[in-house]
């Protein structure tokens, strides 16, 4: 484990330094030292495949976590299709962004939607990294294919925002990812920095309309892209970017609520400033919750890195008020994401909703 010696004199410092982390872990069960960080200030984790096991496992996983703190943020990536988690044993049961895109029908994406919220709900799973609001507009490319709804900015924006609708009406928080825009890439941000070439103008009437259709249909999450986009800024990835996150997101599209970063470890961002480097960046940048887990699921890596945010806030690096208004921004998510949970249990789920209508079935058929 790290030394906290150092930094134990600090201890509010080290309290907001945890509740902006967002960390995944190893087991079927709750380890000892993510009890132990709830207690210190952890207000959120994230689930990955390899803590998913059968449905009672998970339903006892999270009472477990909430057991330790009821708005406690549950995080889970489940878009359906080819991108799930729950389904990763036996495939999914309902089709993904592509199929739903093609058959163009937003009642149909919203009551899937549901479907997937009021499942991921029985869980205990609060937050859903979804909807993909990235527009892709070339089919060939590699990297978000299936898990853009489409090629056409306005089949994209209708989409995001019905399945904001549809996620949020079974209790369970969406998320619109991978700001500003993954769709128009051909490198993965696991292994290399992806570059968005369209120009400011382009990419205001392309790839940021579903943000702002997800924003306007209640989505109080959006997860930042480690993407370089030259067109707000050449020299800093879009995680790392206060042109980004705070210019732009806050400032042109006027968004309030929470920003979460994707996998800091993966290469785009960890290659050229380290996982601990990365987090200190991000939050300076504008980040609310940094992501972490996919490869770094430990205690380790967990003090590593609130030791490296309180320190940046003593040598200079990252304002304090930037580390107290990004734990602002999580605290007051979570109590909202637990009002959504809470209010879902106790009025019930639409009957019937979220089941697969035979047209989503044969446009699943035809996607593959």
């Amino acid at each position: 484990m790290a030394d906290h010696s150092r930094i134990s004199g600090h201890p509010r410092l080290l309290r907001l330094a945890h509740s902006v982390l967002q960390p995944g872990f190893t087991g079927s069960a709750v380890p000892d030292w993510v009890r132990r960080r709830i207690s210190e200030g952890l207000a959120s984790v994230v689930l990955f495949g390899r803590n998913i096991h059968g449905p009672e496992q998970v339903a006892a996983l999270t009472s477990a976590l909430h057991a330790e703190n009821p708005d406690l943020v549950i995080a889970l990536d489940e878009e359906a299709g080819d991108a799930t988690r729950p389904g990763a044993r036996t495939g999914a049961l309902r089709p993904g962004n592509h199929a739903l895109g093609t058959l163009d029908d937003i009642d149909v994406t919203e009551r899937v939607a549901h479907g997937v919220g009021r499942d991921l709900h029985a869980l205990g799973i609060t937050l859903s990294y979804t909807p993909s609001a990235d527009v892709d507009p070339d089919p060939h490319h590699p990297v978000i294919g299936v898990r853009s709804f489409g090629a056409r900015t306005d089949v994209v924006s209708r989409h995001a925002a019905a399945w904001v609708r549809g996620l949020q009406s079974a209790g369970v928080a969406a998320c619109a990812k991978h700001f500003p825009g993954h769709g128009d890439t051909v490198v993965s941000r696991r292994l290399g920095l992806p570059q968005v070439p369209a120009r400011a103008g382009a990419m205001a009437l392309t790839a940021l309309p579903p943000f702002i259709a997800a924003m306007d249909a209640g989505v109080r999450a959006v997860m930042t892209g480690h993407l370089l986009v030259p067109a707000y800024d050449d020299r800093r990835p879009a995680t790392l970017s206060r042109a980004v996150t705070q210019d732009l997101l806050r400032g042109e599209l006027g968004f309030t609520g929470l920003i979460v970063t994707d996998a800091v470890e993966m290469g785009a961002v960890a290659d050229r400033y380290g996982v601990a480097g990365a987090t200190v960046r991000a939050v300076a940048a504008g980040a609310d919750a940094v992501c972490v887990g996919g490869g770094h699921a430990d205690e380790r890596t967990a003090a590593r890195l609130a030791d490296a945010l309180v320190r940046a806030v003593r040598d200079g690096r990252l304002p304090e008020e930037r580390l107290t208004e990004a734990a602002s921004h999580v605290q007051e998510f979570a109590r909202w994401s637990g009002g959504l949970r809470r209010d879902a249990a106790h009025s019930g789920h639409r009957a019937g909703a979220g089941s697969a209508p035979a047209a989503v079935r044969r446009a699943a058929v035809r996607d593959t």
